[in-house]
């Protein structure tokens, strides 16, 4: 299901990356007393009492600059604001009610979209009461928080998430979203169109033409197929544009939704960096992933080239070793329709189902042949194990000491499943439980 989007906005220096962190618990934004810090946008998935959303951090907008970085900041969280489902309106209450909080405020009115006003560096909740002066910003209830402590954040959060769209409901059993990715002008598009044997989306040789992903249906093997063509992802650091950004959440957005993604790499230029970390962004979401190596056919290549353009990748990125790869060309057609096969194939894959006694079965095998290494003298047992979901398939194994499990041993237990049944292509969860949850 889609996720939907929080914006954190306010004037420099209230404590935007500060609450922004906090939120999302981990420190991903640049955090620095100096006021314009954050320039570019930071996005992060989070969840409260269940539900997921993502999180959007922005720059200070002064009201009013004529300075070039303030308009594009300004710019760039209006965009935000745009894009959002609910604004959180961040404000400074040891500054007290300023200016530029007024200001924001008059274009935060006129937007069509909830706003929450949240005052942070509230420290001493509950007896401090400085929260009240905002009410003459005319922008409803003031929320008291701190970004520092995480004070306040539990009854902001409970006044958030009532304003958020109501929850997509899941696909129907029959039906496949399949997310096209890559980075820009590797042939996403033209993958696609050949897919369709016809023109449905605009190519160009201009990276970036593909702006907002679009979803194409089709009908295979008696399935409905829904196939997106997104937007290029590349590192924030060399996003031009508010509107590049927000390309990227929202293909960010689509591959949490997909069930398959097909990751286009030009394979003429050979395996990028940010082919790895688009590739990985997919498999640590859980999709299913093809990596599909377009433009084969301007490769000089001999009967050893595919294989060892596999061997290469799988060297950079352990994972890539578990990934089907098919080398194929838009242009001539290569191998373009074995992609709908592999796409079923690695579906079926994710939705399968172990019985536990199998499961239990391959576990107990595994740990006689590699017992786990004691914890402090004391023998760690894996005493149960059972598959608990599917799509991406998750397995718990229940141990007497199961924090004590290495992260090399749970890769063993992970590899020995892989070993066991085919998971080519889809990532495998692996949880430990203590013995009697």
């Amino acid at each position: 299901m889609s996720l939907p989007v929080i914006a954190v906005v306010g004037r420099p220096n209230v404590g935007k990356s500060t609450f922004f962190n906090r939120a999302i618990g981990r420190r991903v934004a640049i955090v620095d007393d100096t006021p314009g810090v954050t320039r570019d946008r930071n996005f992060g998935q989070a969840d409260w009492t269940g539900r997921d959303f993502f999180l959007v951090d922005t720059g200070g907008v002064v009201e009013g600059s004529n300075r070039m970085i303030d308009r594009l900041i300004r710019a760039q969280a209006l965009t935000a604001v745009t894009e959002a489902d609910v604004v959180v309106f961040l404000v400074d209450s040891r500054a007290g009610v300023h200016p530029l909080d007024q200001k924001l405020a008059e274009v935060l009115r006129r937007a069509d979209r909830p706003v929450l006003l949240a005052v942070n560096k509230v420290d001493n909740l509950p007896t401090e009461q400085t929260h009240l002066d905002f009410w003459e910003l005319g922008m409803g209830e003031p929320h008291p928080v701190s970004a520092i402590s995480g004070r306040g954040f539990g009854d902001l959060f409970d006044a958030l998430i009532p304003l958020l769209p109501d929850e997509e409901g899941p696909p129907a059993r029959d039906d496949l979203r399949v997310a096209v990715i890559g980075k820009p002008n590797a042939g996403k598009s033209s993958l696609v169109n050949r897919l369709f044997g016809k023109d449905r989306v605009l190519v160009t040789d201009v990276p970036g033409t593909t702006r907002d992903p679009v979803d194409l249906p089709m009908r295979y093997h008696g399935l409905n197929l829904t196939f997106v063509d997104t937007a290029g992802l590349r590192r924030h650091a060399r996003m031009k544009d508010s509107i590049e950004y927000y390309c990227s959440l929202r293909t960010a957005r689509v591959v949490r939704e997909a069930d398959v993604c097909l990751v286009v790499v030009d394979s003429a230029e050979g395996l990028h960096v940010q082919d790895v970390k688009v590739a990985e962004t997919a498999w640590e979401a859980g999709c299913g992933v093809v990596l599909v190596c377009n433009k084969w056919d301007l490769v000089n290549k001999d009967t050893h080239t595919a294989a060892a353009f596999e061997r290469d990748a799988a060297r950079r990125a352990p994972f890539l070793g578990d990934v089907p790869f098919l080398f194929a060309s838009a242009l001539t057609g290569l191998r373009i329709r074995k992609t709908l096969d592999l796409v079923l194939e690695v579906a079926d894959r994710r939705r399968q189902h172990i019985g536990t006694a199998q499961v239990n079965e391959a576990v107990q095998s595994a740990a006689r042949r590699q017992p786990p290494p004691h914890a402090r003298g004391r023998a760690v047992r894996l005493k149960y194990a059972t598959q608990a979901r599917t799509a991406p398939p998750t397995f718990i194994v229940f141990s007497n000491l199961p924090d004590e499990i290495p992260a090399h041993y749970r890769r063993y237990i992970v590899n020995s499943l892989r070993s066991t049944w085919d998971f080519t292509g889809v990532p495998i969860r692996l949880r430990l439980r203590k013995s009697g949850e």
